[in-house]
């Protein structure tokens, strides 16, 4: 009977190449996650998944390690960091900018505004 993580496939007439596709040592008494039945083997879970994902396309293998709650908390993770610089950056901006009154909350956006038009009041005391 198979269970959730074992998949049935056909074996071979060569043994060794069986054995070997699943890592197994040197022999029928060797094989561990392995059984043999008639004319299937049970493979274990890791094995079916790489042939599987072999046959997909790149974008495919993509999208499905992307689905896994590994590769969900890292990335996550990273997006957290990304956002929290940027936050910081503008929190130095505003630092920067002249504004009544000074502790007056900004968006981002008035706040990238303020620093052009600000820029731009340098440049023209710096020509005068």
């Amino acid at each position: 009977m198979l269970n959730s993580e074992q998949t049935e496939i056909p074996v071979h007439s060569e043994t060794e190449s069986v054995f070997s596709d699943c890592g197994g040592g040197g022999g029928l008494n060797d094989i561990s996650g392995i059984s043999l039945c008639g004319e299937t083997r049970i493979c274990e879970a890791g094995d079916a998944v790489k042939r599987e994902l072999q046959h997909l396309t790149r974008e495919e293998r993509r999208r499905r390690r992307r689905a896994t709650t590994k590769y969900r908390t890292a990335h996550a993770t990273r997006e957290r960091i990304r956002v929290e610089a940027f936050n910081l950056a503008f929190a130095e901006l505003r630092k920067l900018l002249p504004t009544l009154p000074p502790d007056k909350k900004l968006s981002k956006i008035e706040i990238l505004r303020l620093a052009i038009c600000y820029i731009s009041y340098l440049n023209h005391v710096l020509d005068v």
